[in-house]
């Protein structure tokens, strides 16, 4: 759902803001979190320690109902949908331009397109050039940035309130009369061929991009979000127009403002600013169901100079929404989704094998994973194998214990307002709601419906998502010490490192 939802990785919850007076207990837990993370010189069970210190703080935040501010609903003339939410006291707007247009619509054979297409937006449109775009925003104190996920492509702005009737039309030309100039594109493809290039000396990047293919296959999921350098050489002007033409319009966009404005001005100045925008679909790709990821074999990346093995292991999960959601994020807390989880214990404090380990649900309009992500040791590469699944097939067959439920629902609930502080994570909170369908009563039930979370059904999800069938694992590091290790695990597939550029 994260700029890639969500939980998890790319499609995170929806959020709330929250007060800051009530903020203010779980402020100094995270504080203390970090605290003992950075304070490297501490021991790791002096720094555990202290974390669990910081999260039973946390239970002294309430865990009562959250409200986000009364929604105003309208449409332009050219049909693209607005919700207002007025915010105060501070004297500032955030506005969130939500396109149905992700990596998913990118065609067969230019993956990464809608995300090269968002980043040009900016570099010049009919009216103004991109240095001009540059000076008008930051002259008046504004931010401007852009995201990309599997499922949708955002516009972000924030502003001063007295300017949020020129950000608003700047916000509208670069949408609806971007010109995509030569020069910034031959640009912007440079760049991003150097970064693939840059990306075969980072392990981590390279592992992740072959999971990725690895799990969903030929599903429009089953790529990079950025692409790859075989797909980005071939991006033309044409393309961008093209792709812009065909996919970016107004039936298929949502437009979030909170903060100091009126609903009625938003409605006039929306109107403004985004009159006669045309093209895009009628309605967002309808996206096959990707119930169905690759398991039960082996991936090993062969990259030679590597003294380290970086780990993905991955298996079925669950779409955005999705009523699991409150049980497996739980479940999934206790497991490897939390400094003082089993995971972190038992790999990082008690046996060594690695300086950090996560376990993570990542949803999606059409499906879900469940993951895990490390590294260690070239020479240990299966002991880590062997002791994570362990850890997770523990927790399948038995679940986790009342203690550890009661932890991390106090633990997440004490969090959940940090995430909604501003006007920005508010907007945020608002457009995934919606794009999302999690219902209007998203923000306001969510500690109520995840301290409803009884020990049966932490113990259901966990039997129906922590791998039961052999999970994918890709491997990346040197093979030839690698695969040795492997025997009795499945199937092994080695490709070379120089495949993921």
């Amino acid at each position: 759902m994260a700029t890639r939802a969500t939980s998890s990785k790319k499609a995170t919850p929806a959020k709330k803001a929250a007060p800051v007076k009530k903020a203010a207990p779980v402020k100094k837990a995270a504080a203390a979190v970090k605290k003992a993370v950075v304070k490297k010189a501490a021991p790791v069970k002096k720094a555990a320690a202290a974390v669990k210190k910081a999260v039973a703080k946390t239970a002294a935040v309430t865990t009562g109902a959250l409200m986000l501010p009364t929604i105003h609903e309208s449409s332009t003339s050219s049909g693209l949908r607005v919700l207002a939410a007025e915010r105060g006291p501070l004297p500032l707007v955030a506005a969130r331009l939500v396109i149905r247009a992700g990596s998913a619509a990118d065609p067969a054979d230019k993956h990464g397109l809608a995300d090269f297409t968002a980043r040009l937006l900016r570099r010049g449109t009919a009216k103004m050039n991109a240095d001009e775009i540059d000076e008008t925003i930051e002259f008046v104190g504004a931010s401007f940035s852009v995201g990309s996920s599997e499922d949708v492509l955002s516009l972000f702005v924030t502003t001063p309130a007295e300017h949020f009737p020129a950000m608003l039309s700047m916000l509208g030309q670069l949408v609806r009369e971007p010109s995509f100039p030569e020069r910034e594109v031959e640009l912007a493809r440079e760049r991003a061929l150097a970064g693939f290039v840059n990306d075969l000396d980072d392990p981590s990047s390279i592992a992740d991009r072959a999971f990725t293919r690895a799990l969903w296959g030929s599903h429009p999921y089953g790529h990079d979000i950025g692409g790859s350098s075989a797909h980005v050489k071939t991006f033309t002007r044409d393309d961008l127009v093209r792709f812009h033409r065909e996919r970016i319009g107004p039936k298929v966009s949502l437009l979030t403002v909170v903060g100091a404005v009126s609903p009625q001005q938003v409605v006039e100045e929306a109107e403004k600013a985004f009159a006669g925008w045309v093209g895009g679909p009628d309605a967002p790709p309808e996206l096959p169901l990707a119930d169905q990821v690759a398991t039960g074999r082996i991936l090993l990346v062969d990259k030679p100079d590597q003294t380290q093995t970086q780990v993905r292991i991955g298996g079925p999960g669950f779409r955005v929404g999705h009523p699991d959601y409150f049980p497996s994020t739980s479940m999934n807390n206790a497991l490897g989704g939390g400094f003082t989880s089993r995971l972190v214990n038992e790999v990082r404090v008690e046996r060594g094998l690695t300086y950090g380990i996560n376990s993570y649900f990542d949803m999606m309009n059409a499906g879900g994973v469940f993951g895990i992500t490390t590294f260690t040791q070239t020479e240990r590469t299966r002991e880590m194998l062997d002791v994570t699944l362990g850890e997770v097939a523990k927790v399948r067959e038995s679940g986790i214990t009342p203690a550890e439920l009661k932890k991390a629902q106090r633990y997440l609930a004490g969090l959940y307002p940090l995430r909604t502080e501003t006007n920005e994570s508010v907007a945020a909170v608002i457009s995934d709601i919606r794009v999302h369908g999690l219902g209007d009563d998203w923000v306001e039930k969510f500690r109520e419906r995840l301290m409803a979370v009884k020990s049966k059904e932490t113990v259901e999800v966990a039997r129906k998502y922590l791998f039961p069938q052999a999970p994918l694992i890709v491997l990346l590091g040197r093979a030839a010490d690698v695969k040795k290790q492997l025997q009795g695990l499945g199937p092994v597939t080695v490709v070379p490192a120089s495949d993921y550029e």
